[in-house]
């Protein structure tokens, strides 16, 4: 190329290269729902002391680059709309985001049974197919976990309609439409869900090393990380490796499926130890967009005998953290752990754990013990789970009018003698025992041998007794990994499981 044509190329290209163009995270996007009645952070990025020009409805606001190149404004409250406006972020380059509402906005996050999609739910071609709802968005955090809090991440809004809804989480999706449909405003649902995740790997590092409660979790995490990376297992490791690369060959000359690759310990064990990893990539880059509250849908991955004892306390921070970091006590729900016969796993005590979070204020909990499936983890009716939590939102948070807020939950209790009498909240309209029959209810005496118990419902009492025992100390019900559940309230929730003592 000629060398004056080269030098002309060049000076064209020095303007791109030194101006840096007014960044968004993702979640700042086409399509995308701002919360009602609520401050609304709008930020960015750009050039250090570069002014920045936010519009939206009649409203504009301003502001200057810091040093770092960061840069928010904060739009006033405004009311639901109805159709989609434009919302402009002027610098030295314009951007133009299209189709803004302004409505409902809930984030959803947790484990496979938050991230479980509308097409593996029931029935999800009719559901698809009803799912013309145009003022419902959807927004899925597709970045991975990182080292350190990430900013921008990545994603997009997408419009509800019959083709969208197929790929979107289920229990959001649920829960939104039963919102959209008694509220009549635009809903927006961020889903930032990985399948198979613990809950130390959503809540900030720094949190949770900084709790003593949490300090054996942590010793123990450590110990078991350098078993697993110890000589002997990177001896074998190496050894299992260097056949795997000779089957591959082999594999390749037969046609023949090859076998997985071994896993280095190196970064199994690595894996143990860190924790903060999805907050970092997948929860940091959507603080601060403004939301009316958070939906968990998690335990599974911490229900072995050695992480379950760190649950509750892991719950508790997860809520406070998460709140104190969007800077106010925004409602918070969960769906408690259905009935499933999960082999080497404590769900009682994890069901404990998420029913003890319920001593923070704004807090609400789906309880799901007879939808689950025995031998399904996933099960399918994601419907009625999305409903109960909806039912939470609309009593709780909107002052909605609902059959009920929350299943029977455990309010205290009394011994009589060879009885015990057992208080219910939440039971609407009075107990009541499904099928005719109470069962799984046990209690046991002072020497805390659990026995099975005969159970009868006083309106919102439940008396249990056994001629097993005629001194009892303790009553619990539905105790089991696989309960069956036959406890419920007039509006047809079910009974939370519950133990008065815990031994």
């Amino acid at each position: 190329m000629n060398p004056v044509r080269c030098f002309a190329i060049l000076l064209l290209l020095v303007p791109a290269v030194l101006r840096a163009d007014v960044r968004l995270p993702a979640v700042i996007s086409n399509h995308m729902v701002l919360q009602r009645d609520a401050v609304v952070p709008i930020w960015g990025w750009a050039d250090p002391g570069e002014k920045i020009t936010v519009g939206f409805a009649g409203q504009t606001r301003t502001a200057v680059a810091a040093a770092d190149g960061a840069w928010r404004v904060a739009l006033d409250p405004q009311r639901a709309s109805g159709t989609g406006a434009t919302l402009t972020i002027a610098g030295k380059n314009q951007i133009t985001i299209d189709d803004v509402l302004v409505g409902e906005v809930w984030l959803g996050s947790g484990q496979s049974n938050m991230a479980m999609t509308v097409a593996r739910s029931l029935e999800p071609e009719r559901e698809a197919a009803a799912a013309n709802f145009s003022r419902i968005r959807f927004f899925k955090e597709t970045s991975a976990a990182a080292a350190s809090p990430q900013s921008i991440g990545k994603g997009e809004w997408v419009v509800c309609s019959p083709q969208t809804t197929p790929a979107s989480s289920a229990v959001l999706y649920f829960f939104g439409r039963e919102l959209h449909q008694k509220l009549g405003v635009p809903v927006g649902l961020i889903n930032s869900s990985v399948g198979g995740t613990p809950i130390e790997s959503w809540i900030a590092p720094e949190a949770q090393r900084a709790q003593a409660e949490l300090k054996p979790f942590f010793e123990a995490a450590q110990a078991e990380a350098a078993a697993i990376a110890s000589p002997t297992a990177r001896k074998k490791y190496e050894a299992d490796l260097a056949a795997w690369e000779a089957g591959q060959s082999a594999a390749k000359a037969t046609k023949k499926k090859a076998a997985k690759k071994p896993q280095d310990p190196a970064e199994v064990a690595a894996r143990k130890v860190d924790v903060g990893g999805l907050f970092n990539g997948k929860i940091a880059p959507l603080i601060p967009y403004a939301v009316r509250g958070f939906l968990w849908y998690q335990g599974e991955a911490n229900s072995t005998p050695a992480k379950v004892p760190f649950y509750a306390a892991q719950m508790k921070l997860l809520v406070t953290d998460w709140r104190a970091r969007w800077g106010a006590e925004l409602p918070f729900a969960w769906a408690q752990l259905p009935n499933f016969t999960g082999a080497g796993r404590d769900w009682p005590a994890l069901r404990e754990a998420q029913l003890a979070a319920l001593a923070l204020p704004r807090t609400g909990m789906g309880i799901n013990l007879d939808i689950g499936e025995a031998a399904d983890i996933h099960p399918r009716n994601k419907q009625e789970a999305g409903r109960r939590l909806a039912f939470w939102a609309l009593g709780e948070v909107y002052n909605e009018k609902v059959p009920a807020t929350s299943g029977p939950l455990p309010a205290g209790h009394e011994i009589r003698g060879a009885e015990i009498v057992l208080r219910f909240k939440h039971a609407h309209g009075g107990l009541v025992a499904k099928d005719g029959a109470l069962r799984g209810f046990e209690i046991a005496g002072e020497d805390r041998v659990w026995r099975p118990a005969q159970a009868r419902v006083a309106v919102e009492t439940v008396i249990v007794a056994s001629d097993a025992v005629p001194r009892p100390v303790a009553a619990r019900y539905a105790w089991e990994n696989n309960p069956a559940a036959s406890l419920f309230n007039g509006a047809g929730l079910p009974a939370t499981p519950f133990r008065t003592e815990r031994w």
